[in-house]
Order: structure tokens, then C-alpha cells, then sequence
């Protein structure tokens, strides 16, 4: 049994749920967000509480059952708080500036890389070497963050590159270091 799935995701009273057949719905004081749900899952809103149920021990349904309950706490969760990453860039002479709404960053190529943030996706910049990525999507703020990291990801012998905030990275001894 999927003891993710099981867990009901509490609405607040400042947010708005509708369904529609399949389609989610969600609003908040952030923004909306609506969404597409599998058609086998079975969605119920009462009581300021939305619940997953699937219809049988199925693998497929059992795979989704938590994955759903999931994406519907992360829709709620966004409207309300919203989402954030952190990246760190490190190394000498690597940084980051915002220029009006691109983020321009320097990190050791023949050329600057610059990203703009899509709508409903907001980048800050509070010093040169941090980079903060905001939104109410959980999935499309991590895929930015993920498209940021990997325009230098970090290397595993001198460690510069672009990292999560806390992000470990593995260090190697070089070729001196038997």
C-alpha cells in the first residue's frame, strides 16, 4: 500500500480547488495552476481535504497513486508558498548579474550564457556568485534550476561550477595523488 498516497493533502481556506473529469485546478493567493490527472485515479475533495484512490493493486495504479497525491500537494503547496532553489556558482571568476529580466553568467566559456525567466518563473541575483530561482510550479522551477546548473557543472577535481545551495560534491586527488 502507498503510504504516500494515503495521506490526505489539506486545503487551506485561502485556496480554491475545482475538478473537471480529469483536469485539476488550483487557486491561490501565488497564482493558479492547473493540471491534467491520470483518468484512472479517483480524486475526492471534502472537508478541506482532497484524497487519492486508486482502482486496483494494478503495479501501473500503484505507481501513480502516490506520484498524484504528490503533484496535487505540490500544486497546493505552490499557490500558497510557491517553490525556490538556490544554485552556488564557484570558481575564480565565475559570476552571475541580472540584466532587466535575463540572467547573464559568466562561468569560464568563450562567450556569457544568458537564461530568461518564462513567465511565471522570476530569477534573483543578490550577490555575484548566488543565484535564487522562484515560482509556483515545483516542476518547472526545478527544471530551470537544472537548465542553469548544467550550463557548468561542477567538476569533481577542483570543484568549480554551478551547484545547488548545500549540493556535496565528490572530490578526486589528481594525478600526483598516490
Amino acid at each position: 500500500m502507498s503510504r504516500v498516497g494515503l495521506k490526505p493533502v489539506e486545503v487551506p481556506s485561502n485556496v480554491e480547488v475545482k475538478f473537471d473529469n480529469t483536469t485539476i485546478t488550483v487557486k491561490g493567493p501565488k497564482g493558479e495552476l492547473k493540471r491534467e490527472l491520470h483518468h484512472d485515479m479517483v480524486v475526492k475533495h471534502e472537508n478541506n481535504q482532497i484524497t487519492v484512490e486508486r482502482p486496483s493493486d494494478h503495479k501501473d495504479h500503484r505507481a501513480l497513486h502516490g506520484t498524484t497525491r504528490s503533484v496535487i500537494n505540490n500544486m497546493v503547496e505552490g499557490v500558497t508558498n510557491g517553490f525556490e532553489k538556490k544554485l552556488e556558482l564557484v570558481g575564480v571568476g565565475y559570476r552571475a548579474q541580472k540584466t532587466g529580466s535575463k540572467l547573464v553568467l559568466n562561468v569560464g566559456l568563450s562567450h556569457p550564457v544568458e537564461f530568461v525567466a518564462e513567465d511565471g518563473l522570476e530569477i534573483d541575483v543578490p550577490s555575484n556568485t548566488e543565484i535564487i530561482v522562484k515560482g509556483i510550479d515545483k516542476e518547472r522551477v526545478g527544471a530551470l534550476a537544472s537548465n542553469i546548473r548544467a550550463t557548468r557543472r561542477p567538476e569533481p577535481y577542483k570543484g568549480k561550477g554551478v551547484r545547488y545551495a548545500g549540493e556535496y560534491v565528490r572530490r578526486k586527488e589528481g594525478k600526483t595523488g598516490k
